[in-house]
């Protein structure tokens, strides 16, 4: 193989192409040189302390991304309310705890007196759908969330058909819980 390789190095088209390739090595203008600028080096100056928003108002930056711009999805609504929910029964749990422990009576009492209110039948409901609808909500989504923790229902298709009903099992959960 080496002695293949030497003689086709030492063959004449090779020889022939190298002799070219020194030629015109030979033959560069070295005049371009002179047109390369001079490089000057100036004093270090520590950058302005300007802050981040004001320097991109300069800049003349937009914020991005900017909720006015951004086109919320089915999945990112989903996700954002999800939260809203637990955060509202946390708030349920930690003002029924705080109630049960503080107030002076117990819970027959102010039964007692929300039926001394009066209210109709369909404000009674309502009131109680507006409460039950976070619990409705955050139970069929946990249920979605266990689905997918099973490794299925991941496919774009499939998390928008589990999306939807996921709303439709929040609206049976909340209307049953309020029909009790």
């Amino acid at each position: 193989m080496a002695l293949f390789c030497c003689t086709r190095l030492a063959s004449r088209s090779t020889l022939g192409n190298l002799a070219k390739f020194r030629t015109a090595l030979g033959t560069v203008s070295y005049a371009q040189a002179a047109s390369i600028p001079k490089i000057t080096f100036k004093k270090f100056e520590p950058p302005k302390d300007e802050h981040h928003d004001l320097r991109n108002e300069r800049l003349n930056r937009p914020l991005s991304p900017h909720l006015t711009i951004y086109k919320f999805q089915l999945t990112s609504i989903l996700s954002i309310t999800h939260r809203a929910a637990g955060i509202i029964l946390t708030g349920y749990a930690t003002a029924l705890g705080m109630g049960a422990l503080m107030l002076p009576n117990d819970i027959s009492h102010y039964i007692t007196m929300i039926e001394g209110l009066n209210l109709s039948p369909a404000t009674i409901f309502l009131a109680k759908a507006a409460i039950a609808s976070p619990f409705g909500y955050h139970f069929a989504n946990g249920i979605r969330h266990l689905y997918w923790d099973t490794a299925k229902g991941l496919t774009i298709k499939e998390v928008y058909t589990t999306g939807y009903s996921m709303l439709a099992g929040t609206i049976a959960i909340t209307l049953f819980l309020a029909a009790l």
